[in-house]
C-alpha cells in the first residue's frame, strides 16, 4: 500500500486533529496509508540527531510527503526539503485563512488551500486522482 508521510507541527498536533482525521479517511479510501511521525516517535532535546535520522528514514520509506502548514513549523519545511531532494512529491496544505509559506510552496508538487475539512477532502480526492 502506498504511504504518505504527514509533516506537521508537534506543538499544534491536537488542534490539527480534525484535519488529520480528514486526511486519514480520504487517503485510506484511496488505498494510501497515512504515517504521522510525531505520533510514532518521542525524542528528548538531546536526541536531535536520532530524531532527524528517524525522520529521514521514514520519509525514504514513504511515497509522498504531505506538509500541513496551517501553523508554520521549521521542521516541516526541513522535512519537505529532504523529500524533494529524494525525488518525492510534496503536497503543501494549509487552511486558506493561515499565513502562506513561500518556501514550501516554492518546492511543492501540489498545493491545497482549504476552507474546512469537507473542502480539504474534496480537493485531496482530486489531487489523489492525478497521481494515483
Amino acid at each position: 500500500m502506498p504511504r504518505a508521510y504527514l509533516a506537521i507541527s508537534i506543538d499544534h498536533r491536537t488542534q490539527l486533529e480534525p484535519v488529520i482525521q480528514t486526511l486519514r479517511s480520504t487517503l485510506h479510501q484511496a488505498g494510501i496509508d497515512l504515517f504521522i511521525f510525531v505520533d510514532q516517535y518521542r525524542f528528548s532535546l538531546q536526541e536531535e540527531k536520532a530524531m532527524m535520522q528517524a525522520a529521514c528514514r521514514e520519509i525514504d520509506d514513504s511515497d509522498i510527503l504531505i506538509a500541513e502548514l496551517s501553523v508554520k513549523a521549521i521542521g516541516v519545511g526541513l522535512e519537505a526539503g529532504y523529500a524533494v531532494a529524494k525525488g518525492k512529491p510534496v503536497w503543501y496544505l494549509r487552511n486558506a485563512a493561515a499565513p502562506h509559506s513561500s518556501t514550501v510552496s516554492g518546492i511543492a508538487t501540489e498545493q491545497i488551500l482549504y476552507l474546512d475539512e469537507q473542502d480539504l477532502a474534496d480537493q485531496l480526492t482530486h489531487s489523489i486522482r492525478k497521481y494515483h
